[in-house]
């Protein structure tokens, strides 16, 4: 893991999710990035706590839970649950300009039972700016399966797993390969003493991925923002929850027959189904339409068949 990341590392200030007894924080460290460890389980906090006092000021170590921060719904709370908020102003870590240099790279293992939950909680904070995204263009450096892998990079020929997921993460990042591990080197030992490995009918899932997601600097360039990207979102979503839909009876529903003089601006065929656009046309798509003074915006309230996944509390 340490290869594959170190030449992105010094002088980098790195998030390190649940490092247990330090193992990987060591050579993070050696590798000349500073590092916040964030622990949750309070057993490894006192080692963590001893490699922080050999060094000066390299280490931080915080008793939390990355993967649980800003919980939805949740008034007073303590460690390890904690807002985002609080994390960095007790850390000292100010904002930067999204267009700035990265300012903080996050490594960890996604929880397997909250994986999917973790993606879409993580892509609302990234088009509306929150959370740790709140501080600039954070880049994550994390094991998710094999599956959720494939799914994040799938394209439209890929009918079967081109998903809303996969259109919101390229539009917003840049994603990249930097390792597959075969499941059998993690500690995944089910009760009757297999291997606990997620299943997957429709996609191989033999590994775990080191996937890097940079968010891209002109992600809010043009007519995209902060403020408007949720009906961006939704937008998406709906299209994409059935793939085989043709994409005019969609902008036809939205608007006052206008989907053919979309279409015709945007060199897209009549006979396109909403599972056949590329990431970038349904970012071409909404600018269009945001653009336009013939779409209703009743349609953004029109997702019964959609949760909400920033409802979901992780």
């Amino acid at each position: 893991v340490a290869s594959r990341l170190e030449g992105n590392l010094r002088g980098s200030l790195v998030f390190e999710c649940e490092p247990g007894p330090g193992i990987l924080t060591r050579t993070l460290l050696n590798a000349g990035a500073h590092v916040v460890a964030l622990e949750s389980n309070r057993s490894f906090l006192s080692d963590l706590e001893s490699l922080k006092n050999k060094l000066d000021g390299q280490l931080e170590v915080v008793h939390c839970d990355f993967f649980r921060l800003d919980p939805i719904n949740v008034g007073s709370m303590k460690p390890p649950v904690m807002y985002s908020e609080t994390l960095f102003e007790n850390l000292g870590i100010s904002s930067v300009a999204w267009t700035a240099d990265i300012p903080l790279k996050v490594v960890g293992i996604v929880p397997q039972k909250r994986e999917r939950n973790f993606l879409w909680k993580h892509i609302y904070a990234l088009y509306e700016r929150s959370s740790i995204y709140k501080y600039g263009r954070t880049e994550l450096n994390l094991f998710v399966s094999e599956k959720e892998y494939k799914t994040l990079i799938a394209k439209p020929k890929e009918t079967r797993i081109y998903q809303a997921l996969s259109v919101l993460w390229q539009t917003a990042c840049d994603i990249q390969l930097l390792h597959m591990e075969p499941w059998s080197s993690f500690l995944t030992n089910s009760r009757n003493g297999g291997l606990s490995i997620p299943k997957s009918v429709l996609l191989q899932n033999d590994h775990l991925c080191l996937v890097r997601m940079t968010p891209r600097k002109d992600l809010f360039a043009n007519n995209l923002t902060s403020a408007n990207s949720s009906i961006f979102i939704v937008m998406v979503k709906q299209c994409l929850a059935k793939s085989k839909t043709k994409l005019i009876d969609k902008l036809n529903l939205w608007s006052c027959e206008s989907g053919k003089k979309l279409l015709r601006q945007l060199e897209i065929p009549e006979n396109s189904t909403t599972g056949s656009l590329y990431p970038e046309q349904y970012r071409c798509l909404f600018e269009l339409i945001l653009q336009s003074n013939e779409f209703d915006q009743s349609w953004l309230y029109d997702d019964d068949c959609l949760e909400d996944s920033r409802g979901v509390n992780l």
